[in-house]
């Protein structure tokens, strides 16, 4: 069994800080820093250049998305690190729609994360008029998984209620239907089991940041099925994804299976704090974290609904059907959500109502949401949230 005491003793979290925010950016592990300093003083300070051979750099992206595999159901060598999200999603993306050359319609739900719209948005646009983005509502993908549909482009996680598609289901009716299927597993990957192998999902792109505990902008993964690891045409065809980046040809030759799906130079130290987080993920078991992540909202949901009636619950109650988050509805829940903020409790706002809460059992446990909900009353019943500072709106919310 996952030693989740264990864990939290291996996270730097503030003293007084009660942090359920880890599904917006994940808190940093104790040994992130030393990590950190021995690959720029011990190898980038000692070694320079020859880092990327004596300290293996530019075997860190597949070493790593090796163990990033376990996590999300992947086989190993199937899994790369490397660039953002975005770029991930236009990635697999593009290169789904190559493999499904007779259709042009790209289909997604309005609760997929407006970055991903967008990379798509522009993708299609970039190949002509004949291409499409379809947007329809999440309960409503199933019916228009149709002949026309090129690929399927979900995020398994709504990022604002915590509600989860049925991966496994939706899945094989796109490829029952001829549609290829990318799934984007940002609020999935370390939140809940996945497996991407026995879904038999075509591609999955998700970050870090989030769950995985690698620092803010760290680096993002995509996966490539093995039936398609050789075939996917890697449409952003960068220096690192070559056969043979090294001889320098000007000619573009895609290497073997998850290799070319690289891109630019690998991000050395926000991979050296990714491998420190993974240090401890190595310790957890998926089946253990999602068993305690859904007993964490069950009992935050229980408790808020019983002394905080003025908060409307969005995420769906069934833990079965939600990732490791939990919303609810205020009309002032920017205002809200920073007087919680002021008091030690962490978490975020969603436009344009949605008042959003992360349960890691990695460094989250039933103390500490009680101790939340105890604060979370407080503000509400005495309206402590109405005061004009709480209601300025930063630039990150």
């Amino acid at each position: 069994m996952t030693d989740f005491a264990a864990t939290k003793a291996m996270f730097a979290l503030p003293e007084g800080m009660i942090y359920l925010d880890g599904n917006s950016l994940g808190p940093m592990p104790r040994a992130t820093g030393e990590r950190v300093r021995h690959t720029i003083e011990d190898e980038w300070g000692e070694m320079l250049i020859t880092g990327w051979n004596k300290a293996g750099w530019m075997q860190k992206p597949t070493a790593i998305g090796d163990r990033i595999a376990r996590l999300i159901g992947a086989e190993a060598g199937h899994v790369v690190m490397g660039d953002t999200l975005s770029i991930k999603v236009y990635q697999a993306v593009a290169s789904a729609l190559e493999l499904n050359p007779t259709r042009k319609v790209v289909l997604s739900d309005s609760g997929n994360f407006p970055s991903d719209l967008y990379m798509v948005e522009g993708l299609v646009k970039s190949l002509g008029p004949d291409y499409a983005l379809r947007v329809v509502a999440p309960e409503e993908v199933s019916a228009h998984i149709t002949d026309d549909v090129a690929v399927l482009m979900l995020t398994e996680v709504d990022y604002r209620t915590g509600r989860k598609h049925d991966m496994k289901a939706l899945t094989e009716q796109a490829h029952a239907a001829g549609v290829v299927t990318v799934w984007d597993l940002a609020h999935s990957a370390g939140a809940l089991p996945v497996d991407l192998a026995g879904c038999k999902a075509d591609f999955a792109v998700g970050c870090t940041y989030k769950y995985l505990n690698s620092g803010p902008g760290g680096p993002a993964f995509i996966y490539v099925a093995p039936r398609h690891a050789d075939a996917a045409r890697p449409a952003l065809s960068g220096w690192l994804g070559h056969a043979a980046p090294f001889d320098f040809d000007l000619n573009y030759k895609p290497g073997n299976g998850i290799e070319r799906m690289r891109v630019g130079t690998p991000p050395v130290l926000q991979l050296a704090a990714l491998e420190a987080s993974m240090d401890i993920w190595d310790m957890a078991d998926m089946a253990d974290v999602r068993a305690k992540s859904i007993e964490l909202c069950d009992l935050f949901i229980t408790e808020v609904e019983a002394r905080c009636p003025d908060l409307t619950l969005a995420s769906p109650r069934d833990g079965a059907g939600r990732g490791s988050q939990v919303s609810f509805r205020f009309h002032e829940g920017y205002a809200a959500m920073q007087a919680l903020i002021a008091r030690g409790v962490v978490g975020d706002f969603r436009a344009p109502d949605i008042m959003r809460f992360g349960f890691t059992p990695l460094y989250i446990d039933e103390g500490d949401v009680r101790a939340a909900v105890d604060i979370i009353e407080d503000v509400m019943t005495n309206a402590l949230w109405d005061r004009p500072e709480y209601k300025t709106r930063n630039a990150v919310t």
